[in-house]
Order: C-alpha cells, then structure tokens, then sequence
C-alpha cells in the first residue's frame, strides 16, 4: 500500500528527492566514484587495530536499484543500503562485494570489538576466497553491527581466520529477514541470533546459537555435544515487526516503507509494506536541535536523521501514533542535558530504529522512556525498537558521562530487535573502573507483553536487566557482568545478569547467556540469572560462561545450574527445564498454559494469549481479546495448567 502525498500543496509538505547532507552518498550502477567514496570512508572508519572505532565521522551509501561490481567495505559508523523493495533489486557481483572485516590480526582480539555498522537491503553473488576453502560474503563482526533483507547467493562467513593460532575470536551477532543459499559458517562466533530467515544450513556454533522462525536452523540442543551444536530454535516468530526502509522510484522519488506486523512469523517477509512519500518525512542534518526535529514530530511528520553527532538539549518526543524515527549511518544521539534521548508517549505503532543513544555529562534517568507505565499499548499495532544501541562512556567527548538505565519499557506491546546496552568497559583512552560512567541497568521492562529478539546488556553496575512486566518474552540475550567491581559491589548485593521480578506470574525466555571476566576481584556470584522458581521451567537452555579473570558464578538460575569460573567448567547449560502439565480442569483466574503455538506461555484469568486468543483461565463473560478462546479449561476441558 502506498500513502504519499506527492502534490506539494499540503501544508508543512517536505522535499521530494530530500537534499541530503554530504554524510550521505546516492549511487546508481552508472556512477564512476564508487570505489573511491566507499574507500575514504573506509581509510577514516576501518582497518586494522581497530581504527575508527570511536571516529567523529558516520557514513550511509545508499544504492539504487542496479548491479554493482565494486567491493564495498563496511567500517566503523557505516551503513550501507539497497534502495529497492526487494533485495534481488540491488545486486553487488564484485570478487568481495559489501563485506566487514575483523578488526585486529590478533586471533584473541579478533572482531570482538568490529561494532557500530550495517548493510541492509541486497543481493550479494560475490564468492572471493578469503581463507583456506572459505568463500564468500564476509561479515566478521560482533554487536551492533546487524544483517538485514540481504539474499546471499553463496556462503556467509561470520567469522575470519587470517594468522596464528586459531580463528579470530567474536562475538555477534544478528541476522534478520535474510535469505543465504549456501553455508553460514559461524565458525569462532561465541553466539549469535537469526530471526526470520532461509538458510540452507549453519553446522557451527560455540555457546549459544538462537534461531526464530528460520527455515533451514538447525535443531535444538542445550548445550554442546558430541556431533551438535548448542542451539535453541523456535518455529516461529510470536509478533514482529521488520525494520523501516528507504526505497527510490524510477522517477528520483524516495519512499519510506514500513513493513506489516505479523504473527506466528516463519522465513523472510513477503508481504507489501506500508509506503510513505518523502514528502512526508523530515529528514534531520546534524546540527539540528531537538527542538527544531520536536516541531516536525509533533505536526505528524516521519523523521530520517542523517548520520552525525547530535547532542541534543531535550529528548525528541514522539507524541503521534506511527510515527517513524530512523538513522541512517547510526547516527548519534547525546543527552546533553540530563534528559532522556527518545520519550514516545503513551501511542500505538511506533517504529524507532537504526540509533546510537549516548549519555552525556549530567545524569539522566534514561536514555529511552517508551510510555508513562499507565498505557496497555495494542497487540494489533505494537511499537518497534529495531537497531537501538545505548552507549555509556567510549568516544570521551566529555570526561564523565551517566545515567540510571539506558533503556525502559513503560507501555504494553512493545517489541525490541536488536538492542545492545553497552556500558563501557573501554574507551579511548583505555579501561574503565566502577567509578567511571556509571550506569544502574541496561534495560528495565515495565510493561506487559513486552517481546525482545536478539538482546545484549554489558557492564552495568547493579542488575544488567529488570523484568517486572507480565507475559514478557526474550529470544537470545547476551550479557558481560562488570569487570572491575569487587565481592561487596557485586557479589554480596546480590545482582545478576537477568532479574525477572518476584511477583511476575508468566515469562519466557530462550537463550539467555551470562558472561563474567571479574578482571580486578576474585568475585564469587550466587547466580547469573533470578527469577520466581515457577518460571525456571520457562528458560530455555539458560547459560553462564567464564570468560577470564578471576571468580565463580556458582549457579546458572536461582540455585539451579553448575558453576563456572575459576576451578569450575568456562561454561555451563541449564537443561533441567520441563514443560507444564496438562490437567482436566482449571478455575477462573489460574495460571494456566496458552495453546497451540504457543502451548508453554503462560497466562491467567482476563487476559490475550499471543495469537490473540482469550486466556483458557478467563471467566466467561470476558470480551476483550480479538480472538475466543481455543480451549476452555474452566469449562472442563483439558486445562493445559502450569505448574
């Protein structure tokens, strides 16, 4: 469906071709300075040792509709994008075509800090050797650094072997809505998260290799033994969303395009998105201020902010129902002034994505306020957070910088895609101690039915993340404890990597990995992940890992788990979860099992399961799902209760 609005008689209407910053280059199969553009880039932003990895420059290469033969290497704060509706309609045949790097020659280094970059929306049938008998696209990388609506002809290599004694380490990664016909060599990557995919086969993995409505994933299999791969895979994707794109017609106009919600997810997404004239979008330079990007939000306009650093003296505050917030090149955003980046009302459908959020020198509260906590949201029209990552310390633009929580989740139905929350652990001018950019937690969820795909919290100084909302839902997290903290910062207060709160009747999580490098204390931690012992069951192949250092993370939840650490194994599952039982009957208002699909997820009494459906335990006179229920344990029926 196309919305425009093409007569530039509407009031406020906004240019259509933008005129885009120089942070932003337009090719077409014709042009001549690819190669040079792309490689200039690429001298300021990458390379080896990790250069650019905290550059004053970002960079979006935008591809029209064509076939390409130069190689496009991706760099720090780079993005490059296909502008056609589908992938097959930007094609890059080169020998490498779009690929990454590690950063470092040095296997213990690795891709391990190759962060802050993308490539979206393309065919690749580059198929260049680039190790042993290793060939094809290459993407060595590791957080923030996503795939998205790519089609490989030939294999993914997410990893790199170049010297020494083994592959350079890493640690990604994430991959949606992507379609590789050969092998995914996932090689030394620690972990990674695939969403709704087609892969014709992925044999590798280390610790935790989570897969979501991918055809082709691999099966299940908590932890790693003989001949498999330690592995979670569900069918299907219970509600998501894609990320918004940028699309040009044959005319010279630009579009922006917002893919369907849909539920019960499996494989790429086919369906026709919603597409908006630019005239329409605001497109933000750097230099902008928050108030002048707040007039253009609050009159119903989308905003495209072009790459740069934008330190921000108020939040931007989204106010109208599905609006659209998207960076192009990661642009940065800085709270300049002790207030939150991102607020978005109390409003449906939502879509903020492609963002770095920073902390600036006077301390927020956080840097993403989704809703007041008095909202429900609408599970037919749920917000998105698509490649949002939170930043506290790294560039040393100012000499401290601080905030309670980067993200938090106040509203119903919201879903997060990708998220990294990194407090950091380095910087430019080297390591960080506990007194350095202090940060509380990376993410808080307040509110029910809040999904996350493909979440990463590190560093932060108490709970990594705070689950107090009903029926949430995660598939793949990966989290680092503090490095520097000592036994009584950590260890005798009790955090953990994960904390569901005490009251919390229903929650799912899969793939849910607690990493620990205690490098200056020998700490020992009760346990990397705390929740109600009613939910344990509800974790799905949990782990710890030891990573280096000194310490112990005696248990993997609650009590429950082998330790990991110093004179204990580097890492350890969880796999003693089991099912609910099904019993004949429940009573109005008990915990009791979904059914179907999602048979395992819990709800009680007056509430939608995640297919829409009406809880099994409901009383009879309650309306307020879109769908009846499909079982009726109050009726008498098999009651699917969890216990």
């Amino acid at each position: 469906m196309r919305v425009c609005c093409s007569l530039l008689l509407l009031a406020g209407a906004q240019q259509n071709p933008p005129v885009w910053p120089a942070s932003v280059q337009v090719f077409g199969p014709e042009d001549t300075g690819i190669a040079d553009a792309v490689n200039a880039a690429y001298a300021t932003n990458g390379g080896k040792k990790d250069h650019g990895q905290f550059a004053t420059q970002n960079f979006a290469f935008l591809f029209k509709p064509g076939f390409y033969t130069d190689d496009v290497p991706v760099g720090f704060y780079t993005q490059v994008l296909g502008l056609g509706l589908s992938p097959n309609d930007v094609e890059f045949a080169g020998p490498k075509g779009v690929y990454c790097e590690e950063g470092s020659t040095d296997y213990h280094v690795g891709a391990l800090d190759t962060f802050w970059r993308g490539a979206e929306n393309f065919r690749t049938t580059s198929n260049y050797t680039w190790f042993g008998d290793a060939s094809g696209m290459l993407w060595a990388v590791s957080q923030a650094a996503p795939l998205r609506r790519v089609h490989v002809d030939n294999d993914l290599l997410l990893f790199q072997y170049e010297k020494g004694d083994a592959a350079g380490y890493a640690s990604g990664g994430y991959m949606a809505d992507t379609q590789v016909d050969g092998t995914v060599q996932s090689g030394s990557q620690q972990q990674w998260m695939t969403r709704n995919s087609r892969v014709a086969s992925w044999p590798d993995g280390v610790l935790n290799m989570v897969f979501v409505g991918v055809e082709g994933a691999p099966l299940s299999n908590c932890g790693k033994q003989t001949n498999t791969i330690p592995s979670v895979t569900v069918d299907e994707a219970p509600v998501v969303a894609e990320k918004p794109f940028i699309t040009i017609d044959t005319a010279g106009l630009y579009y922006l395009n917002i893919p369907v919600v849909r539920r019960s997810a499996r494989g790429v997404d086919t369906e026709p998105p919603q597409q908006v004239g630019f005239e329409q979008v605001f497109v933000a330079r750097e230099g902008d201020t928050a108030a002048v990007i707040n007039a253009q939000l609050a009159k119903g306009m989308h905003v495209v902010i072009s790459p740069g650093t934008y330190i921000l003296e108020d939040a931007l505050r989204v106010t109208v129902a599905n609006t659209v917030v998207l960076g192009l090149g990661l642009p940065i955003l800085v709270a300049g002034t002790g207030h939150s980046v991102i607020q978005v009302g109390d409003v449906d459908g939502v879509r903020v994505a492609g963002l770095i959020l920073e902390a600036g020198p006077v301390a927020s509260r956080t840097l993403v306020q989704w809703g007041t906590g008095l909202y429900a949201g609408s599970p037919l029209n749920p917000g998105v957070l698509s490649d949002i990552f939170g930043r506290v310390g790294g560039p040393g633009r100012f000499p401290n910088v601080l905030t309670t929580t980067m993200v938090t989740v106040a509203s119903g139905h919201v879903i997060g895609d990708n998220l990294w929350l990194w407090r950091a652990d380095h910087t430019a001018a080297g390591i960080t101690t506990p007194v350095d950019n202090r940060c509380q937690h990376g993410l808080e969820v307040i509110g029910d039915d809040v999904t996350m795909y493909g979440l990463a919290v590190e560093h932060t100084l108490q709970d990594l993340t705070v689950w107090t909302g009903e029926r949430g839902r995660t598939y793949f997290y990966q989290s680092e404890l503090p490095y520097g903290v000592d036994q009584q910062q950590w260890g005798d207060a009790g955090y953990v990597g994960y904390r569901v709160g005490p009251i919390v009747q229903s929650h799912e999580a899969y793939g849910v990995g607690v990493y620990h490098y205690f490098r200056d204390h020998n700490v020992t931690a009760e346990s990397g992940i705390a929740c109600p012992d009613h939910l344990v069951p509800y974790f799905h192949s949990p782990l710890t890992v030891f990573l280096n250092g000194g310490g112990v993370v005696r248990h993997v939840i609650n009590q429950l788990g082998k330790s990991s650490g110093v004179g204990a194994a580097g890492s350890t599952h969880y796999c003693a979860g089991r099912n609910p039982t099904p019993k004949d009957q429940c009573s109005v208002g008990d915990v009791v099992s979904c059914s179907g699909a999602f048979w395992g997820t819990a709800c009680r009494g007056n509430q939608c399961c995640p297919d829409l459906t009406t809880c099994p335990s409901a009383s009879a006179d309650f309306g307020g799902c879109p769908k009846p229920k499909a079982v009726d344990c109050t009726a008498g029926a098999t009651g699917l209760f969890v216990v």
